[in-house]
Parts: structure tokens; sequence; C-alpha cells
């Protein structure tokens, strides 16, 4: 991320502004120059003022033409960008002026266009159009921060817009342009493929005017959280990177972790700092399973950082629209809350011995009896030694292991006919997205275990408590609340009550 001062800032956008104002340097030293803004999608550029004539270009909301004269009620303009000039109508566009003294007029009518939706494009203008006319001390104050602000809440909204499925062959050759046109602001879009059942092209907005809003002191509380929120989406950042360069991945996960550390939640709209929150703690959740698997001690820190953020979660104060973000926030934290705590050492018989595996990265886990080895399994995901939990029979035992960020399986020992096996059990026959299934407590006699299980994958999620038969790992009884289940009553662990979060 780049780092950048207040001026910097200021001044630099101000400078793209300003040559997208003006790309003709003669023309420059006329004061009598005038432009305008287009305010309507898909206008025709005509080649006389008259609908009958041909269109020589088409023309979206936001771009900005120089004005040549006037003909009937049409304008004759030149669009700098294509080189090319024709005739608009009046009713089309706006004038704009870049004088000092017209500042505060540009600032309020971006105030008027900056929160409404399909008028990005005026948004983007106007904004420009600000910061050709605004002072320095103007670009680097409260005012400055606002301008920022409203580029990057309509360059956001804008991509999420470009993102929307279900959009006709029209519609999409409109968002095209619209994007195309913010892009000669020097607003540039990402587009990443997503994976699973509902794949798609994700567009994003690769956030450099939030990255600079961050480094003024000006900026609000709100204005900082909106910019941090904006700069850490989960599904702007490419789905390949975790598989193909893992180090990488790790890296941007503590960026973005340190990215949303810097808003403040003291003074934001309760909801607003819990939308801060969720990200902090689906974050930090995945930054401990990347120490954890690096091997860094650190990883418990950050582990519990993820603890804290969602305990901070006002759950009074969640909108229906942020209640999956909030499950999906509370199955991250789950998934990687053993690296939170300590391992303990336990005279259990049989024990688990963790050794590295023949090829690097692999985990090889044993249970040993006596001095002999009766079960093995290797895997490649961070093995939590710290829930090893054996049953008061001595046949039976589960492991929480996290093949991935934010996915926990569960491995199920078990004695049969004197022998001993090792079965997965994930938290739902899904492709792996989110989710946890854990031991919430052991049945007396050896037959019955208690679990909990939630996951959203292919686009389903699902929360569910189980009572399962050992011999057959097959679900007896489940229910959505675990006071339905009479032997969750009666048997689940106090350990698990205290430590997990599916009990929130």
């Amino acid at each position: 991320m780049k780092t950048l001062t207040l001026s910097t800032a200021g001044l630099a956008i101000a400078s793209a502004a300003a040559l997208t104002f003006v790309s003709n340097p003669v023309q420059a030293q006329s004061a009598s120059i005038s432009h305008a803004l287009i305010v309507q999608d898909n206008v025709a550029l005509r080649a006389a003022p008259r609908d009958s004539a041909n269109a020589q270009a088409q023309l979206w909301q936001g771009e900005l033409v120089e004005l040549r004269g006037e003909r009937v009620d049409y304008v004759q303009v030149w669009d700098h960008k294509r080189e090319r000039g024709g005739f608009v109508r009046a009713s089309q566009l706006r004038r704009v002026s870049f004088a000092p003294t017209d500042a505060d007029g540009l600032l309020s009518v971006l105030r008027f266009v900056k929160d409404t939706p399909g008028s990005e494009g005026l948004a983007f203008g106007y904004s420009a159009a600000w910061l050709k006319a605004a002072s320095a001390s103007q670009v680097n104050s409260t005012q400055g921060a606002e301008v920022l602000d409203a580029i990057g809440t309509a360059a956001e909204r804008l991509a999420r817009h470009a993102s929307s499925s279900g959009m006709s062959k029209a519609q999409q050759e409109a968002a095209s342009a619209q994007l195309d046109a913010a892009q000669r602001y020097g607003i540039r879009f990402e587009s990443f493929a997503q994976d699973g059942m509902d794949a798609k092209m994700t567009v994003c907005y690769d956030g450099e005017v939030f990255a600079r809003l961050l480094a003024m002191p000006a900026a609000t509380a709100e204005q900082r959280a909106r910019a941090v929120l904006a700069l850490t989406r989960s599904d702007c950042e490419d789905p390949a990177l975790a598989l193909k360069k893992p180090l990488e991945h790790s890296k941007n996960q503590e960026w973005r972790a340190s990215v949303i550390d810097k808003a403040e939640t003291q003074g934001l709209p309760a909801y607003v700092a819990n939308k801060v929150q969720m990200r902090r703690a689906s974050l930090w959740s995945s930054v401990a399973y990347d120490r954890a698997r690096s091997g860094k001690a650190t990883a418990a820190q950050a582990a519990q950082r993820s603890l804290d953020a969602l305990g901070a979660i006002n759950k009074t104060e969640l909108p229906e629209e942020d209640m999956a973000a909030f499950n999906d926030a509370v199955m991250r934290v789950n998934a990687s809350r053993w690296a939170a705590v300590e391992i303990t050492t336990h005279n259990t018989h049989p024990a688990i011995v963790t050794t590295a595996g023949s090829t690097p990265g692999e985990t090889c886990v044993s249970m040993i009896l006596g001095h002999a080895t009766v079960a093995k399994r290797c895997t490649y995901g961070v093995v939590w030694n710290a829930s090893f939990s054996l049953n008061r029979e001595a046949t039976a035992a589960t492991l929480a292991v996290q093949p991935q960020n934010g996915w926990r399986e569960m491995w199920v020992f078990r004695k049969q006919g004197g022998q001993w096996s090792i079965d997965v059990l994930v938290p739902a026959a899904v492709h792996p997205e989110v989710g946890y299934v854990e031991l919430a407590g052991w049945v007396p006699g050896g037959q019955q275990m208690l679990v909990a299980r939630e996951a959203r994958g292919e686009g389903k999620y699902k929360r569910s408590y189980e009572v399962m038969d050992l011999p057959t790992l097959t679900t007896q009884r489940q229910a959505s609340d675990p006071s339905i289940l009479g032997a969750f009553q009666r048997w689940q662990q106090p350990a698990w009550k205290q430590l997990s979060v599916s009990l929130r």
C-alpha cells in the first residue's frame, strides 16, 4: 500500500482533475473556456443540431465536454478524450465553472448527487470540478475529506452495480460504459472471478481515494470507517492468491487487518461500528490461521483479537441485511479460536503426537497407546492440538483440524473390534467456503457424542446441534437450538460452552 502525505493526496487528485478538464495547453491559457458535464447516460453526440443527424459518439453521465457554441436548443461541444466535436441537447448537460469563487456551489451540488444511486458519474464530475476550483487549504480540510469520501463511495457503489447478476445485455453495456467514463477521471477498477456454485465476475474499485482519505487527519470517524470497509472487502481479493501465492496472501491478510484497525468505533452509529467489528473479527481470525500455519507464536494474539472484536458486536443493533456477515464472522472466528487456547499436557491413554510429514507443510497425527502407534493420518491443514478430547470410556476421541481459512473439520478416532480408525467429519457436504464442526460433549456409555455444526456454501446456510451415534457416525437427533435436545442439557461440556462462539 502506498504511503501518502496529506498534501500529496490533495495535489495528486487536483492534478488528475486538471488533466481531465484541459488537455490542450494552448486552450488552457484562455480564461473564457467553459465546460459542461453530461448529466444523462447514452447521450448522442450528433453531427448537426437536429435529432435526425448522425450520432458521432455516445456520451455518458459525468463526462466532461468543452463548450464551443449554441444552435437552437443544442450546444456545440468538443470531446477532448475522443478528439471529436458535435452537438448535444442543452437539457442533457450542465455548465460547470472552475473559478475559486464557485467551489462552494460545486460542493453543494456534489452533496446532493453523491448518495443518489445512478448519479455516480455526476459525483465524479462535480468532485473533479471542485478539486480544480478549490484552494490547497480547502483540499486539505474537512471539505477535501468530504469530497474524497464522495468519490470513493460513488466508485464503490458503481462497482457493486456493475457486479450485479441478472442484468440484460443492454444493462451490461451501460455498466461497462459507466466504468469507462469513471476511469477517465483516474478511477480504476479491477475484476475477480469468484469460485463456487454462484461463480461470477466481481468488479471492485481499487480504493486509491480511500487510501488517501485515511492519510488525512481531517477525515471523520464515519469517513474512515467507510474507507477501511471498502479497502478490506474479502470478495475484492483474488481467490487464486491463497492457492498460488500463499505467502503473498498471508501478507495481504496482515495488511488488511492493519487497515481495519485504523477505524475507531467510538462515536460511530452502532450499526456502523458493528460492521467494523465484524470485519475486524473475520480478518484477525484469518491472520491467526495463517500465523499458526507458519508456526508463529503470535497466532494466539491474533485469535484473541478476533474473539475480542466479535464480543464487541452489539447484536441488538444488527440490521437484517447484516446477519449473513455476522454469521460468517462467527464461523471464521470459531474456526480458528483454538489458536487462543494454551496447549496443556494431558496424561491420556491413548494420546496423540504430531510430527512433520514427508513433504513440506504436511503434519502427521499419530495415536499412541503404550509405545505403539494404533492410528495415523496426515494433513496439510492446521492441527489444533489443544482441542484433543478423549471420552470417559477411552474408546473415542476427537481433534480439530483446519484445512483452510474459515473451514474447520473434526477428526474422530474410534476403537472398534480392538482396532482404532480415524474418520473426518465436515461442517457440511458442500464446496468448502466457511464453517466448522466441533465436539460439544460425550454421552456416558461410549455410544454417542454431541456435535455442533455451522456452515455456508453453495448458497446455503445451516446451523445445527446433533446427537450422533458413535459406531456409525450418523445423526440420531438434531435441532437448531441446543436447549431442545435433552442430551445437550445433561452432557454438554462446560469447556465447550465457555470457549465456543456457537452459542451466541
